[in-house]
């Protein structure tokens, strides 16, 4: 049968992509005609989404027999599980506001990314191994966080601007209170860099030699956020900065992370 037996699990995939795009829709339509309120349908179209994205995961999983982040495909998919994951843990002040409808273009932006590129490719025999298994999972929830952080600073600066403008909007009147998305954003950084601290300490436990391109790449973002974070607790930068920071740096984790996933696994 193959590795590509899989093929009819997209549809899980379809189906959950789907859901995120109505979600987005339906806040679109919302805030146009003048009436969005915080509503369940858009928490739960996030839910439902994650859920058929899990059983993707879950069936993948068996049809690989491992974790399922072996090749480019499965860790975008991972990614944005990851991202609507932190999503849905994050509270209800932020998951009945207008978070959902910044969350969910990115989520679908990468979900189809995954399904149209033609990266699903079989990556080779795949060797179990817990703690490898542990620092590659840890490190995607860890780019969850980062993106959510991301999500937050958009928020953030789009508030600040609505606030500087004088010009009041349905849009400003369903956002959380800007002092809420600051402490949030620092708080998905802080989250996120500890996590990936995590994924790092496995990797080493796990003992298998590393490409160094790899390491300096996943060191640069370790560093990057790490300093982040720093810069936001001492001070050093406004909070404007940080929000529009961590936007930039988790675009540039993203643009990276094809890289770093070639580097991680064997190649023939």
């Amino acid at each position: 049968m193959g590795y590509f037996c899989g093929f009819m699990e997209r549809y899980w995939l379809v189906a959950a992509l789907i859901c995120f795009l109505l979600s987005l829709g339906y806040t679109l339509f919302a805030l146009g005609a003048g009436r969005f309120r915080p509503a369940r349908f858009n928490v739960g179209m996030m839910l439902t989404g994650f859920v058929l994205q899990s059983v993707f995961l879950v069936k993948r999983g068996e049809l690989v027999g491992s974790c399922p982040i072996t090749n480019l495909f499965e860790v975008l998919v991972f990614l944005s599980w990851s991202i609507v994951l932190i999503y849905l843990l994050v509270g209800p002040a932020y998951r009945l506001s207008l978070m959902g409808a910044f969350t969910a273009p990115l989520v679908a932006t990468i979900l189809l990314a995954a399904l149209l590129a033609p990266i699903d490719q079989p990556s080779g025999v795949v060797i179990p191994n817990p703690w490898v298994e542990m620092h590659a999972s840890l490190s995607l929830i860890a780019y969850g966080a980062f993106g959510l952080a991301a999500i937050s600073g958009c928020m953030y600066l789009v508030q600040e601007r609505q606030l500087k403008s004088k010009k009041a909007s349905e849009l400003l009147y369903n956002l959380p209170p800007i002092t809420d998305l600051s402490m949030a954003n620092g708080r998905l950084l802080l989250t996120g860099f500890v996590l990936l601290t995590i994924a790092f300490a496995c990797g080493m436990v796990a003992g298998l030699p590393v490409d160094s391109l790899k390491f300096g790449a996943s060191a640069m973002i370790w560093v990057l956020y790490g300093g982040l974070w720093a810069a936001r607790r001492q001070y050093w930068l406004a909070p404007s900065r940080v929000a529009a920071c961590s936007v930039a740096v988790f675009l540039l984790a993203l643009v990276t992370l094809p890289g770093i996933q070639f580097l991680s696994v064997p190649h023939p």
